[in-house]
């Protein structure tokens, strides 16, 4: 039985993770500590060999990725549907402002209430299904091959729910730093968690979500 292995990385750091502020599908790019951090990931994956790389067509997401592409000699095939989940009213304020401003919408989110969407955002049940529908078209694409992926941390919690079989409501008891490494096999439709969060290349790295 042949087996699909995927690197599935987060984008390095920005500002506003730094800050802790809600990115969603909004452009911002990496800050120093992500760019170098997008360097130590090339270095970290020099060694490996990869029939395709993918990424987010956010700039975050294309600027961790061009330099293990450079060092992997192979171009970057850009996919919208790897984008962050949308926040709609959440994006550009901290989580600490939004549980300020919008108490009730907050403890919706916080209690993972699959079809709230931020009003004007995108539910937790419709963007599992297109992050997990795009993932899942690239095994397909690429069955019996390794593929470099590059994407957000929403994409990385919803790829990890379905490799483990946790439902989408649960408590996620689970890191997703960034710039870290996480690998996930596919064997005759079957899907697991190989590694995740390997982050022994970089100096540090901050959690997708506040605690």
């Amino acid at each position: 039985m042949s087996v699909t292995r995927l690197c599935l990385v987060r984008h390095g750091e920005t500002a506003w993770n730094a800050e802790g502020r809600v990115q969603g599908q909004l452009d911002v790019p990496l800050s120093a500590v992500g760019l170098a951090q997008a360097r130590a990931v090339a270095a970290a994956l020099a060694g490996e060999s990869f029939g395709a790389i993918y990424a987010s067509d956010l700039a975050r997401v294309r600027q961790t990725a061009e330099p293990a592409a450079a060092r992997l000699g192979l171009g970057v095939r850009l996919e919208r549907a790897l984008r962050e989940r949308h926040y709609g009213m959440f994006e550009r304020l901290t989580y600490v402002e939004v549980k300020e401003r919008y108490p009730a919408e907050y403890a919706r989110f916080r209690d993972k209430d699959l079809d709230f969407d931020f009003v004007s955002g995108e539910s937790l049940r419709a963007f599992a299904e297109r992050a997990l529908a795009c993932v899942a078209a690239l095994v397909e694409r690429h069955a019996g091959e390794s593929i470099l992926v590059f994407t957000h941390g929403g994409v990385l919690e919803m790829v990890y729910r379905h490799a483990t079989g946790r439902g989408l409501s649960s408590a996620r008891d689970f890191e997703i730093p960034n710039a870290a490494l996480n690998r996930i096999e596919v064997a005759g439709g079957a899907w697991r968690v190989a590694a995740w969060a390997e982050v022994s290349h970089l100096e540090g790295a901050l959690d997708d979500l506040p605690g």
